[in-house]
């Protein structure tokens, strides 16, 4: 039986623990009496995963077995997740592409010679060919992609967009036209945290910015508590109404997965172990690590870090119904991460690894990692916030000035132009964002080259906005220090600066929690 999550408080005997930092991570010793928070360990691995795909396809909730969906001349198009995940990216072959072959099999059998494949990547940037064959695999990427029939959403073709129409409180709805006008949505996802999936997969995935903005602004975001329990986010009540209201419209059958906590190679399995518990080769392996990262280039740091693939287990595969599907989710979600924990601290403390849903073969740049910090891990809570209401959140990244200019030329003028004006997200959205959404470079970037839209760093940037708004103080360990003054935060260069440095907002005897991730773990704060 896999061994749930846990709960340590550090005493004398606590040996230094492992906080990431980028690309790359330290030992750090903590205060006496800090908790720590460490994930639940993997659950097992489905090991029949085709027929478990099998049985989810034939025994759907909620719906239809689906070869009794399909017929021959109808219109079938199938969506699925984007490379944002899951993180990293998995050993291959992925889920997906088990997923599409069998659908695709079953299409064949049913005489359907009608279908089309569509990356759902919203406002992400473009996935180049060779990161869609490896989602959906070399087979269906040899007989669709040389066709025209796998490819990505595009959210600025306004001829390839339907505005299906309004929900009860006036939010547009506007996905892919094929995608709407289809006789049969397949939908497949990698559920990798409790806030994917469900409606948050058609209406936003294979949405434009047009229908985006209802819940990605500054309002919602800061108002969404917890984004990984969508009964209490505000972004997921709008987008659960688009997908109430395009169930009325569309026929959609959805395929969720979920995945278990193996989220490092072999040579990195120490970083899933509690430190106590490393044994001789764990030791061995982590001081390699160390002194290979303390020597390595930057570029080949970078390479070692975006090479690595997770050798993830399957823990659940379940299809029909989207928010019948979505229960199931959920729920294996949760046994897999939750967490319990009882009550808030002064002081929440998190490592910002070197990977996010945005930069994928790219860099982290400091909005994502502000972002992945503030935005994600900020929000891996049920209930309440791990810190209190003016407590402080101490982070680690080095938050280097460093910009992808392919994948995300706005980001650099974002943090250019509009960090220099204001870092509140309402004056931000206010002054700039239909500038950025509308600007007709950024939307040629974005539809002829592999940039994320104009709009994208607004949005990551409002992803903070809860944490921002909830805590009084927000300081980065071993950052820049232009960079995240830029941002409106402060830097130290160790813990124990960064606690002195929050005294004044914590007082000099704080509680603290560090939640030890990854793996993942959502702390359900009673």
């Amino acid at each position: 039986m896999t061994r749930p999550g846990f709960v340590l408080e550090v005493d004398d005997r606590t040996p230094p623990l492992v906080v990431h930092e980028g690309e790359g991570f330290r030992l750090e010793t903590f205060p006496r009496g800090t908790r720590v928070v460490y994930p639940p360990e993997a659950m097992p691995g489905i090991r029949d995963v085709d027929g478990a795909i099998r049985r989810a396809l034939l025994e759907p909730v909620g719906s239809d077995p689906l070869p009794t969906l399909l017929h021959a001349g109808m219109r079938l198009t199938i969506a699925f997740d984007d490379i944002s995940l899951p993180l990293p990216p998995m050993v291959k072959p992925d889920i997906r592409q088990r997923i599409i072959e069998q659908v695709l099999t079953m299409a064949a059998a049913a005489g359907v010679d009608d279908v089309e494949i569509i990356s759902a990547n919203a406002l992400h940037r473009r996935l180049t060919p060779a990161e869609l064959k490896d989602i959906v695999g070399e087979r269906v990427f040899r007989s669709f992609f040389p066709q025209g029939a796998l490819y990505n959403h595009d959210a600025e073709d306004k001829s390839n967009l339907l505005h299906v129409g309004q929900t009860d409180r006036g939010e547009d709805v506007e996905i892919n036209r094929r995608a709407a006008e289809s006789d049969l949505l397949i939908y497949v996802n990698v559920n990798l945290v409790a806030m994917d999936g469900g409606h948050k997969s058609v209406p936003i995935g294979l949405a434009s910015y047009k229908s985006l903005r209802h819940h990605h602004n500054s309002h919602t975001m800061v108002h969404s508590r917890s984004f990984m329990d969508h009964t209490k986010s505000a972004m997921h009540h709008s987008a659960w109404r688009m997908g109430r209201m395009l169930a009325d419209h569309l026929k959609i059958f959805t395929i969720e997965t979920t995945l278990n906590n193996n989220v490092f190679p072999s040579s990195y399995k120490f970083l899933m172990k509690r430190e106590w518990e490393w044994g001789i080769k764990d030791q061995a392996s982590m001081l390699a690590a160390r002194r290979g990262l303390a020597v390595a280039p930057k570029g080949v740091r970078h390479n070692m870090f975006h090479g690595m693939r997770a050798p993830y287990g399957l823990t659940g595969v379940n299809a029909g119904e989207t928010e019948a599907v979505h229960e199931l989710t959920v729920a294996r979600v949760h046994e897999q991460q939750m967490v319990e924990v009882q009550g808030q601290s002064d002081v929440l403390v998190l490592g910002v690894p070197y990977l996010g849903p945005y930069n994928v073969n790219s860099i982290m740049n400091p909005i994502l990692a502000t972002c992945m910090g503030l935005g994600y891990y900020f929000n891996s809570y049920r209930g309440q916030p791990v810190v209190r209401k003016g407590g402080a959140v101490i982070l680690y990244h080095p938050v280097e000035e460093d910009f992808n200019q392919l994948h995300h030329p706005s980001y650099v003028d974002f943090y250019e132009e509009v960090l220099t004006t204001s870092t509140e997200p309402s004056v931000i959205e206010a002054k700039f964002e239909e500038q950025y959404a509308t600007d007709p470079w950024y939307i040629h970037l974005y539809r002829t080259s592999h940039a994320y839209h104009g709009v994208h760093p607004f949005y990551m940037w409002y992803w903070a906005a809860h944490a921002m708004d909830h805590v009084g103080d927000v300081i980065w360990v071993g950052a820049n220090r232009r960079a995240v003054e830029r941002m409106g935060f402060r830097a130290a260069s160790s813990l124990q600066d960064a606690l002195e440095m929050a005294s004044g907002t914590v007082g000099r005897s704080p509680s603290i929690t560090y939640l030890r991730n990854p793996p993942h773990l959502i702390a359900d704060v009673r």
